[in-house]
């Protein structure tokens, strides 16, 4: 088991403490405004306020499991990620046959590849009117924009991995009378793995900027609704507030999946070491 980096995880926070240090300075001496920035302190207490719950717990009335997730941060949290995971699952279903059809042949690659070259510089947030028409309000068409988000870097690194097999690795699988599904399966895709999921974890990074963007159009709860709401009312606080919400999970997303990709990919490593 690695053993933990204190000295490392400390040089990282130098930058954000100093930072931190000077803006809650710049808000004291009064160089900024309050309303326009509110000091660190402010932020803080408005995130502990966004995350508690609105009401005090009381037993006869509701269950603990209700009242412990009745924070308005919590629930914002739970939308938010649901049609993330959603969105995102939806778009890699779709992308990685694809990517992998494209990938192996050269005649697929030729068939949709210009269409996809075209399709693909489209940013989701320009689908926003028709994904409106077409599905509503609410979370469909949400998650249809965070599968448009999630689907291209998925569907152009696994088309990357299969096309950049080594040929040594082809080659000494020809040689040792593999056929053409066995080549694919037992070379081809396990050399395209890290690649692969390459893609998935860039996807889930697109998946939670474009929900952000989709929760302000669309739906009425979710970590991006509350900062268009708390913009309305100029409650500065609490957009830094959301916006940092954003930052830490995002951050965990990005932990999680680079221990999982190291987890998956252990073999690659050994290979590579």
């Amino acid at each position: 088991m690695k053993k933990i980096d204190w000295r490392e995880i400390a040089a990282g926070l130098i930058v954000p403490i100093a930072l931190i240090a000077l803006w809650q300075a710049a808000a004291v001496s009064g160089l900024a405004n309050e309303q326009v920035l509110p000091s660190p302190l402010a932020v803080v207490s408005k995130w502990i306020q966004y995350l508690l719950p609105m009401e005090p717990y009381a037993p006869s009335t509701e269950s603990w499991l209700a009242w412990a997730v009745s924070g308005e941060l919590i629930r914002d949290t739970i939308g938010s990620m649901y049609r993330v995971v959603a969105g995102f699952l939806l778009g890699a279903v779709l992308a990685l046959p694809l990517g992998l059809a494209m990938g192996a042949s050269k005649r697929v690659y030729a068939w949709l590849n210009p269409l996809v070259q075209v399709i693909r510089p489209i940013p989701p947030i320009a689908y926003i009117p028709l994904a409106i028409l077409w599905f509503g309000l609410g979370d469909p068409p949400a998650v249809f924009l965070i599968a448009l988000g999630a689907f291209f870097p998925v569907l152009m690194n696994t088309i990357a991995g299969v096309r950049h097999v080594d040929g040594i690795y082809l080659r000494a699988a020809r040689n040792l009378g593999a056929n053409q599904r066995t080549m694919f399966v037992r070379v081809m895709l396990p050399a395209a793995v890290p690649y692969i999921l390459s893609g998935v974890r860039i996807g889930i990074g697109t998946a939670f900027i474009v929900v952000i963007v989709s929760e302000m159009i669309a739906v009425n709860n979710g970590l991006g609704f509350r900062i268009l709401e708390a913009r309305e009312y100029f409650w500065s606080d609490k957009i830094i507030a959301g916006m940092i919400s954003i930052g830490l999970l995002g951050l965990a997303i990005d932990i999680g999946m680079n221990k999982l990709n190291n987890h998956l990919l252990r073999w690659h490593r050994g290979l590579e070491n």
